[in-house]
């Protein structure tokens, strides 16, 4: 290497640690927050808000898994053919509201019924992410 392309090479080194020092001094620092405290008790006007919510039906389903047919496959099911979905036998359920996912669960039988118990709830924030 000739001296022009060293004097190059350490100029661009001299630069990459430089911005790497500026990085390290802009690193994040933590926010300040205000502490959560429990609110007073809600207004006569808000719990009738908040009672008019709490009466809103909501479709809550269990989703064992998914596969896509053709409509030719599907017009030839009949009684005992098997369709193969895309989950493995053992693996969690789906809980859906409203085609929501808010959970994944494990079936239960309670008193000759169905059932399902919840093993992991979804975050709101991830819910939210998976909206837009």
């Amino acid at each position: 290497m000739s001296d022009d392309a060293m004097d190059d090479w350490a100029a661009a080194m001299a630069e990459q640690a430089e911005a790497e020092a500026a990085d390290e001094q802009a690193e994040a620092q933590p926010a300040e927050l205000e502490e959560l405290t429990e609110s007073a008790a809600i207004s006569g006007d808000e719990k009738r808000r908040l009672d008019t919510i709490l009466d809103i039906p909501v479709t809550i389903s269990m989703e064992v898994g998914r596969t896509k047919i053709n409509i030719r496959n599907l017009l030839q099911l009949n009684q005992g053919s098997v369709v193969e979905l895309d989950r493995v036998a053992g693996e969690a359920l789906d809980v859906l509201v409203n085609g929501t996912l808010i959970a994944h669960g494990e079936v239960v039988v309670v008193n000759d019924k169905f059932g399902i118990r919840l093993t992991d709830v979804i975050s709101q924030v991830e819910r939210i992410k998976k909206l837009k």
